[in-house]
């Protein structure tokens, strides 16, 4: 059986191509194998070129691939856009009205086996014919998908499986693409980051999310709602990104551990709450799932480009904490992570994710939410001292926060600069006081910073850094050249801000030539090491056109960076 098979879905949006990979992917996984699945669409309510990707075998995969095995055109288009990528043994399954004359070909006649509307049931069919996956594992999830919404059409859709079936057995040509070896796992889950970033959150005590619909990160929302009567969790879709900042710091304020999630375009209105979050000392989560710009941008690709906006976002000077997971399981750790620093530190933290983590997913085991205790805000009443100052100054920087309408005491907090019982105060001393107070902060957020993971031995020929979700694609490219007997290991950060030299500079230096990965046109992370370690990486691997990092890219790319070495 072939170890790795690249599998693509192309077709317009409204076609159902969505669902025939959903479902098929999730037959997969139930089978025992190994899949990566990412998506590629267009901005668009229906047209456009949009795809669904599966990678599938014993794996496992972090990364999509760019030469196709088997080809699903849904229109002729998809055949015209991805004839160049099939490899030499690949099937291309199309509609017999548009069939290319390629090897390989498999002409369907769609408009015979069933109506328009359920060709993606056909194909489904069709694709598990040519997977060795049972008839019975497909209509399982089908059943899984309809059962309690669609009873009624499930009858039908089976009808049309078995159809397909039969026809395929008749007509699919000899191929090498039959999977064998799976055992059936019952216990794992196919997510996606962004339902991970959710699930997390939840698991990590959330208990208000506002939000301001915005590509990538409303699926984050969704999630949330799809389990907010379960876990207590309210949500408020807010007229736009200045009122969902506003309303999640007021929550903060009265005791919720409360997020919100935007991409770029709409944290560029949030900024001015997130210095109210600063000022007045209040928890937020605030998640950014990235997307090129500037502007509107590509609103359905992916990109790693606001770091530096994120990093500098707010006006006057505060300390924060920045987060940037490179896996599905870092999602849902580090979402629970920080959604209890903002509350220990009583600032606003980040996590950046963006389009290309979003839309993928993998098969996982399941998370234990009971391996972590859920936030709890507020300080006991009795710990605070009498009279109560909300903001007395400490050596750590951190005062007591009780929760108004608690306790006997009067909470008072001022977005104006205020004294320690938070009342607006225009001393210049009780400034200074206040600055060097929110600072200390930073100590704390220094002593939780989680240091990058060095993934091979140190002092390798070749380093690659990285952060966020250039990982799953370094980690195969540095399996590539390590299977051709090269030495090569990778740095990969999952907390981008603040930054510890003391972690990671004797890795650098150490290392015989260092590369840096980031999708991104000037190298933002590449410049913050130069800043905060003073080591500077000539070496740079860019990617910026809106498409996720392949290992087939970052090789290409290599060669004429070691060519200008």
């Amino acid at each position: 059986m072939p170890r790795d098979i690249q599998l693509l879905i192309g077709g317009e949006a409204g076609q159902g191509l969505v669902t025939i990979g959903q479902l098929l992917s999730k037959a997969l996984v139930r089978a025992g194998y190994e899949i990566f699945v990412s998506q590629s669409y267009h901005s668009r309510i229906r047209g456009g070129h949009n795809t669904f990707a599966i990678r599938l075998g014993t794996g496992p995969f972090f990364a999509p691939r760019e030469s196709i095995d088997i080809l699903v055109a849904l229109n002729a288009e998809t055949v015209a856009l991805h004839r160049d990528q099939l490899t030499g043994q690949a099937l291309l399954i199309a509609d017999a009205a548009f069939a290319p004359d390629l090897p390989g070909t498999i002409s369907v006649p769609f408009a015979e086996l069933c109506p328009e509307r359920l060709w993606n049931t056909a194909a489904l069919a069709l694709l598990g014919n040519i997977l060795g996956l049972s008839l019975e594992a497909l209509y399982q999830a089908v059943e899984a998908m309809l059962g309690k919404k669609h009873p009624e059409a499930l009858a039908e859709n089976r009808e049309i499986m078995e159809k397909s079936r039969v026809w395929a057995e008749a007509h699919v040509p000899e191929h090498d693409f039959a999977l064998t070896g799976g055992m059936p796992i019952a216990d794992r889950l196919l997510l996606n980051g962004n339902q991970a970033i959710a699930l997390g959150a939840l698991a990590g005590g959330l208990k208000f999310c506002a939000f301001y619909p915005m590509t990538p990160a409303t699926s984050i929302v969704l999630e949330l709602i799809a389990h907010a009567e379960t876990m207590g969790c309210v949500f408020e879709q807010a007229e736009d990104e200045i009122a969902a900042i506003n309303m999640a710091i007021g929550a903060a304020f009265a005791g919720a551990p409360s997020m919100v999630a935007t991409s770029g375009g709409g944290f560029a209105l949030m900024a001015e709450g997130v210095s109210l979050a600063a000022m007045t000392e209040t928890p937020v989560l605030i998640v950014v799932a990235q997307r090129p710009g500037p502007a509107t941008g590509m609103p359905t690709r992916t990109e790693q480009a606001d770091l530096e906006f994120v990093l500098h976002a707010g006006h006057g000077e505060f300390p924060r904490a920045i987060f940037a997971p490179g896996s599905i399981e870092a999602c849902y750790q580090l979402t629970q992570k920080a959604l209890a620093l903002a509350e220990q530190a009583q600032s606003p933290v980040f996590l950046l994710t963006d389009q290309f983590l979003a839309d993928s997913s993998r098969p996982i085991v399941p998370f234990d939410p009971m391996a972590i205790a859920p936030v709890r805000a507020g300080f006991e009443a009795d710990a605070a001292s009498t009279p109560y100052q909300r903001y007395r100054f400490t050596e750590n920087g951190l005062s007591p926060r009780l929760l108004p309408g608690l306790s006997e005491q009067l909470v008072v907090a001022d977005s104006d600069e205020h004294d320690e019982e938070g009342h607006i105060s225009e001393d210049h001393g009780v400034r200074v006081a206040m600055v060097e107070k929110r600072l200390r902060k930073i100590e704390l957020l220094k002593q939780e910073v989680i240091a990058p993971e060095l993934i091979g031995e140190k002092g390798a020929d070749l380093l690659f850094v990285c952060w966020g979700s250039s990982q799953g694609p370094v980690r195969e490219a540095a399996a590539m050249l390590r299977g051709q007997g090269s030495s090569v290991a990778i740095l990969h950060f999952s907390q981008v801000w603040p930054l510890i030299p003391a972690q990671f500079l004797d890795i650098l230096q150490a290392a015989g030539k260092v590369v840096c990965v980031e999708g991104n046109a000037t190298g933002q992370f590449a410049r913050l090491i130069q800043r905060e370690a003073c080591f500077a990486m000539p070496g740079r691997i860019a990617r910026y056109d809106g498409l996720p990092f392949t290992a087939r890219y970052i090789l290409e790319r290599l060669e004429a960076v070691e060519g200008k070495a």
